[in-house]
């Protein structure tokens, strides 16, 4: 059981601190920036059906797009551009605003083109920060524009992209995968699989993109042949407590280590096979992953886990998410009861001065950061309380590869 209360009182503490537009977020994207933020007043005005946090919100987002037209241009999902375009369309969605983003987004095609071009051509795919992200947002933008010359236009994007995957990856009898600088100061070069920054997101990408007839057929062998890389490092060793390694590289401990998180281990890997199984009506993959998720569940001791803060990205509002997501998806009662411990660890979190309480690990126990945005602060522990409490569906975490 979640305690209702709590929850509720700690987000009214969450909104009262970001009702102020004018908070330290200097950029705009969905995961670090001021739209992101915007996402929480806009939930929160829903939650408690009041219109004050909607009109924040409107102040909030208003702010990002004013920035960009006047010069704004760091490009990137997470932290610029390409997240906030995203946060629009999300908001046209929801019916928290009515803007038509055809004709504000459209101009902004090519300079984001550019940007994910340059990283697809240099085998950047990083989700938060390259080229994935970027593809993300055209994908939005494909499944939402009223404008059939647009629509033909962002297939063209997402092609791109796919063909740029195709053209990088290296094949053997593993399956598909991308080799990728995994410690820049140790020059140490393998295979990234986590969510944020690997070949899960590449996974979920693909399956988002795999749902839609115009490139069915154009990456199905690909996601099929990543699914079957990534599933041939699974370990079946009961000793250990994750499945899979977060990077795999020559020379690499055979036995897999990760942390308990969004951004790296087997939950990012457990809810990107499950999109794969769903949009491919692909059992196999759903059952996969579902026997993932679950082994993952016995993981609660949270120094064992790894687990320093509440934050979204690598904290214990990530990991209550997707138990909460898989719940929903398939009624697994364990599913429900990891989420509910996780979310109550939230709220033994709070015992910092200010911010709500919450403030983000530095990789020093004695350096810690007050953080407001929804990738790592306080809009995304936030969301993630507002999700546990709302009646109704809360499609925000998309902008994190979830729901």
């Amino acid at each position: 059981m979640t305690n209702t209360t709590l929850l509720e009182k700690k987000v009214k503490e969450i909104y009262d601190i970001l009702k102020n537009v004018d908070t330290q977020e200097n950029h705009h994207g969905v995961l670090s920036g001021m739209s992101g933020i915007s996402l929480f007043q806009f939930y929160y005005a829903r939650l408690t059906e009041k219109e004050e946090p909607a009109d924040i919100g409107v102040n909030t987002i208003s702010k990002t797009i004013e920035e960009i037209n006047n010069g704004y241009a760091f490009p990137t999902f997470c932290t610029g551009i390409a997240g906030a375009g995203w946060v629009l369309e999300l908001l046209n969605e929801e019916e928290f605003i009515d803007i038509n983003n055809d004709e504000l987004l459209s101009d902004l095609d090519e300079y984001l083109f550019a940007s994910m071009k340059e990283n697809a051509d240099n085998g950047y795919y990083d989700f938060l920060h390259g080229a994935i992200g970027y593809g993300y947002y055209f994908l939005k933008r494909y499944e939402n524009t009223r404008s059939a010359d647009l629509k033909s236009r962002y297939k063209e994007y997402i092609s791109y992209l796919i063909v740029a995957l195709k053209k990088s990856s290296i094949t053997d009898e593993t399956g598909t995968y991308w080799k990728t600088t995994l410690n820049q100061e140790e020059g140490l070069v393998g295979v990234n699989l986590s969510l944020s920054h690997g070949i899960s997101s590449i996974i979920n990408f693909l399956s988002r993109v795999y749902i839609h007839n115009d490139f069915k057929q154009e990456v199905q062998n690909l996601l099929e042949s990543t699914v079957t890389y990534i599933l041939s490092h699974k370990s079946e060793d009961r000793s250990t407590t994750s499945k899979f390694p977060s990077w795999i590289y020559e020379g690499m401990d055979k036995k897999p280590k990760a942390r308990l998180a969004w951004c790296y281990g087997d939950l990012g890997v457990g809810v990107s096979l499950w999109k794969a199984g769903k949009a491919m009506a692909n059992s196999e993959y759903k059952e996969e992953a579902i026997e993932i998720i679950k082994y993952a569940a016995q993981r609660k001791d949270i120094v064992e886990a790894g687990v320093k803060d509440a934050g979204f990205c690598h904290g214990s509002c990530g990991i209550a998410s997707i138990f909460n997501y898989m719940y929903k998806e398939t009624q697994e009662p364990i599913f429900k009861d990891t989420a509910d411990f996780w979310i109550n660890e939230v709220l033994k979190m709070d015992t910092h001065e200010g911010n709500a309480g919450y403030v983000q690990w530095q990789g020093n126990l004695e350096n810690w950061k007050e953080e407001t945005n929804l990738l790592e602060g306080i809009a995304g522990i936030g969301l993630t309380m507002i999700s546990f409490l709302a009646n109704f569906d809360t499609k925000w975490d998309e902008c994190l590869m979830i729901s």
